[in-house]
């Protein structure tokens, strides 16, 4: 027997077995090799260059021969020599540079072939085997994608829901590989993936011990984004089930530990579906408002009496919470098939505004080397979305926050943050926006509705918000022109140019002198006036078009009376007003098809009526009103 250290330098009979290996002439005398070898060594006390060195010496040739060899020893089992080249390999796979070999990853389509396959007592081994060889090819570089797509995805569906033996490390591998490419698995897999999540979600609704809050664990995992699973008849019938498992555990009396998951697992719900999964009716109602209600008082209880310990164990289940808040809000708004009742919405808000003060209490705690957490800005998102909607309530408590969420917003944008985010869905993608956080986006509605305010307003001035939405602008219209997928109606970055042409508009109608003294205007003007010529051609972006060119007209009138500019910009009201006219005409077309004249109509008044209050281009109005009526008739 070796001693302790077997290294293959200072240990000569293991020498010795390495040259009898390299040097046999056939089968039986490698065999034979293989014995002296595991006779020189204690596989445990093999250090990675000894291990390395017995490998070179086997080499890959033997082992794959053995796998293709269909014609066993007389009175052994039938796969004794493929169980022997899968041992081969999986010792093989122990190197962590040899599981990336291409001679490991060719042998995928062979793993795959064993897993599926029928299993006997005599097989097990070899499933075994299989999975040692899975797990360490999926921790390499090219591993994963190999995987998934040489079809291992869907062994493992086939493993787990059939139960085969070693089922329990189906699963784990699929969670790892769903971790590491979910769209690509579920692009390649999906009716597959399906087919697990059915059985999952079946085992979720029947359990009645501690392994329904494990499963709660693991079935965010197999929710997929895309495609919805609400439009797929078994997907259906998953969410009908997870719908009544949750509402079986979060009817009952719960410890944390428990209550936790399933919060986590309908936020994930919730994230992929809305309220979807939530059936209408009485049922329906009450547990979404029990699930609202649930979520305000984790929230509340985390942050009110903030533990910096037990607030940073708690961040990922605050943020799920801050998911199902969202959804709250949604539904209360909601007028047409809401799920909720009006007594409901009114004691939701209540629950919810005494949520959203614990939200501002713990954003005024944040330091400045906390800001890049992406909890803060998680909490900053939820109370944008709150703040878009509600502007009544914590009126005075928003206006005290408001310097740390201007502060905030340019931090992020001016710097960048990192794109890392809490494990867990937002119900509002960043698609169409390149930067990494994009804290402003959530915030231009709330700040639409506070710039019509005087307090508010003032607030924002001081801190220097014109300039950054200035800045913003141009950068979101850069965005908006120079990736032609953009291109495409209401996506996240022409939503954010609409709502900030209505909080220039704010401004420009309620603080003119600030359009006349801040610079920052003049550069959003010229701007806009570039802008017109390119976006007026693109008839999926004529709202935006028609707010530009308004908020154009609005700022040309102040700025003409500035001196030295009165001859410049009055020349340019030509352009807004053939602009606005532009998007005056498309908004008819569609309002004329859709059946909407008296909704355009009622538009085009209000719009005609507050330009001429304020003495902007009467005639061009007159004229625009009068050219865009019958497109509507």
């Amino acid at each position: 027997m070796a001693s302790a250290s077997a290294s293959g330098d200072t240990n000569p009979t293991l020498k010795r077995c390495l040259a009898v290996l390299r040097e046999a002439r056939n089968d039986s005398e490698q065999f034979a090799a293989l014995l002296l070898v595991t006779k020189a060594v204690r596989a445990r006390e093999v250090d990675a260059k000894t291990r390395r060195q017995i490998f070179d010496a086997i080499g890959f040739t033997f082992p794959n021969r053995l796998l293709t060899s269909r014609q066993p020893p007389a009175g052994c089992p039938e796969h004794t020599f493929r169980a022997l080249g899968l041992t081969l390999l999986a010792c093989f796979c122990t190197d962590p540079e040899l599981a990336g070999h291409s001679q490991i990853l060719n042998k995928i389509p062979t793993f795959n072939d064993i897993l599926v396959s029928p299993c006997n007592p005599d097989s097990t081994s070899m499933i075994d085997d299989v999975y040692q060889c899975l797990s360490a090819v999926m921790a390499t570089a090219r591993g994963p994608r190999e995987l998934v797509t040489k079809g291992t995805v869907s062994a493992l569906c086939q493993a787990y829901v059939n139960c085969s033996y070693g089922s329990d490390r189906a699963l784990t591998l699929l969670l790892g590989l769903l971790a590491i490419a979910e769209v690509k698995c579920w692009q390649r897999d999906a009716l597959h993936l399906l087919a697990v999540l059915s059985k999952l979600s079946d085992d979720f609704l029947k359990a009645e011990d501690m392994s329904k809050f494990e499963l709660c664990e693991v079935l965010p995992h197999f929710i997929p984004l895309s495609p919805p699973l609400a439009q797929d008849s078994q997907g259906s019938e998953c969410l009908h089930k997870l719908y009544k498992g949750l509402a079986s555990i979060l009817g009952s009396k719960l410890s944390q530990s428990q209550r936790d998951p399933a919060l986590k697992l309908a936020a994930c719900l919730v994230q992929a579906c809305g309220s979807e999964w939530i059936p209408a009716g009485s049922a329906g109602s009450k547990f979404l408002a029990l699930l609202v209600n649930l979520a305000c008082v984790e929230v509340r209880l985390t942050l009110e009496e903030p533990d910096p310990l037990e607030v940073e164990g708690k961040k990922e289940v605050v943020t799920a919470c801050y998911v199902l808040i969202e959804m709250g809000i949604q539904e209360c708004l909601r007028e047409e098939r809401s799920l909720l009742e009006e007594v409901q919405k009114m004691q939701l808000m209540r629950i919810m505004e005494e949520a959203f003060g614990a939200v501002i209490f713990c954003l005024r705690q944040v330091k400045q080397e906390e800001l890049q957490d992406p909890f803060v800005f998680a909490s900053v998102r939820i109370l944008g979305a709150w703040m878009a909607e509600e502007t009544s309530s914590l009126k005075q408590e928003i206006c005290e926050l408001l310097p740390f969420l201007v502060h905030y917003a340019k931090k992020l944008f001016k710097e960048g943050s990192p794109a890392a985010s809490l494990p867990q869905p937002e119900l509002v993608s960043t698609e169409g926006s390149d930067i990494p956080q994009d804290a402003l986006r959530f915030l231009l509605p709330g700040f639409c509705h506070l710039t019509a305010e005087d307090r508010p307003r003032d607030i924002l001035i001081s801190e220097g918000a014109p300039a950054l939405l200035c800045e913003y602008f141009l950068h979101q219209w850069e965005v908006l022109t120079s990736k032609p997928e953009s291109l495409t109606p209401l996506t996240n970055t022409e939503m954010s140019l609409q709502t900030a042409c209505g909080i220039f508009l704010n401004l420009v109608v309620t603080v003119p002198d600030l359009v006349r003294r801040d610079k920052t205007f003049s550069s959003l003007m010229d701007m806009l006036l570039k802008s017109l010529p390119i976006l007026l051609p693109q008839k999926d972006h004529l709202v935006l078009a028609a707010n530009m060119a308004t908020l154009g007209l609005m700022m040309a009138r102040i700025l003409a009376s500035s001196v030295g500019e009165k001859s410049s910009h009055w020349q340019s009201c030509t352009l807004l007003c053939t602009g606005r006219d532009w998007g005056l005409r498309g908004w008819a077309g569609e309002s004329k098809r859709k059946g909407n004249r008296s909704n355009f109509c009622r538009w085009k008044s209000d719009q005609t009526k507050n330009l001429e209050e304020q003495g902007i281009c009467r005639k061009f109005s007159r004229e625009a009103h009068q050219r865009v009526l019958p497109l509507a008739e």
